[in-house]
């Protein structure tokens, strides 16, 4: 049983969420709390698995009850939940660099059941996916050996990632120089205005230009592009000049921006000189654009189970017999610098 703490402090909203989560045999509500000075007190003496915390309560809001509840219970998992506005995302992505596990946007409808609807398909699984895994295999931890690969090769670095994905990517790009050489494309899962919000706060912490991709922008070394929500993110090639184009073509893996559309792309840009990296995330989305990338002659890289937040994209990518290497967060950056000769 996955046991959770449901803190909001709308009393309508927490009947919503512990209805909801009732109706799974494998999750108990242990108990419910409207603030977040009562989320502290609570958590400390029941130690949930997960708590599902919102962001705006008085009192105490979500953010700081998150600090201090990452101190007190830090194998507990907090989701957030957040308004869709640019200060709810701007909130969001503080508390997922906080340490925050992941959120759900609450629902923007009037309609009760699609409300229902809403929290149910996005908050279950995310409850669901804090299972730890049984058993490490050695297949998922770092490789031992590093590939030799030549930098004239290499014009483009993919990354996708999902949960987890904000304050790993926080450990990432700000630590590449600006003089790296070749475009960075990121797919992160995540609803519009959500994505604006991190290449903000990426582009504040890092040497390199972080933004949001724009249709028709041409494709250039010392930038990263971060898919918008709810668009996929494809490059294209305009008079030889790779650009972006943005889609809303049907959702992949139930993702729109989606990492295969945008792996199967740059493959078939940048033939045998496009890296993938897949981070941290539910699900296998990546493997397909993981694929054809290899197929072309591309290099795949994984991030390894230990220090993913959940081990779904990058084991699918490993199990496929797809990554070159397998890299541990702390790595990563590093290897990238090697790899592109920085």
């Amino acid at each position: 049983m996955i046991r959770v703490l449901v803190v909001d402090d709308s009393a309508i909203m927490r009947k919503l969420i512990v209805d909801i989560l009732k109706e799974e045999k494998d999750i108990e509500v242990v108990d419910t709390a409207k603030n977040g000075k009562e989320a502290i007190e609570k958590a400390k003496t029941l130690k949930p698995d997960v708590i599902t915390l919102d962001i705006e309560m008085p009192e105490m809001d979500g953010i700081e009850a998150l600090k201090f509840l990452r101190k007190e219970v830090p194998s507990t998992k907090v989701i957030m939940f957040s308004s869709l506005t640019q200060e709810g995302a701007k909130a969001t992505i503080e508390a997922l660099a906080l340490g925050a596990y992941d959120f759900v946007p609450k629902p923007s409808t009037k309609s009760f059941l699609e409300s229902v609807k809403q929290i149910k398909d996005q908050l279950i699984p995310k409850i669901k996916s804090v299972v730890p895994l049984k058993r490490i295999q050695s297949i998922y931890r770092p490789s031992q050996v590093k590939k030799v690969f030549k930098k004239e090769d290499l014009k483009v670095l993919g990354i996708g990632v999902s949960t987890g994905g904000p304050q790993t990517l926080m450990q990432i790009i700000p630590k590449l120089p600006k003089s790296f050489p070749v475009p960075i494309l990121i797919v992160q899962h995540m609803p519009p205005v959500f994505t604006k919000q991190l290449a903000e706060r990426l582009d504040s912490l890092s040497e390199l230009k972080v933004k949001e991709g724009e249709q028709g922008e041409p494709v250039r070394s010392g930038m990263v592009y971060i898919a918008p929500g709810d668009f996929h993110m494809v490059v294209k090639k305009d008079n030889a000049e790779p650009k972006i184009r943005l889609h809303q073509g049907p959702p992949r893996n139930f993702c729109r921006p989606a990492v295969d559309e945008l792996f199967e792309s740059i493959a078939e840009v940048y033939e045998g000189a496009s890296v993938g990296l897949i981070l941290t995330g539910m699900g296998s989305d990546g493997k397909e654009g993981a694929k054809k990338i290899k197929e072309q002659g591309g290099v795949v890289l994984a991030q390894d189970a230990e220090t993913s937040i959940v081990f779904g994209m990058p084991k699918a990518v490993i199990e496929a017999g797809l990554a070159d290497e397998v890299l541990s967060l702390d790595q990563i950056p590093q290897r990238l610098k090697e790899i592109f000769k920085v």
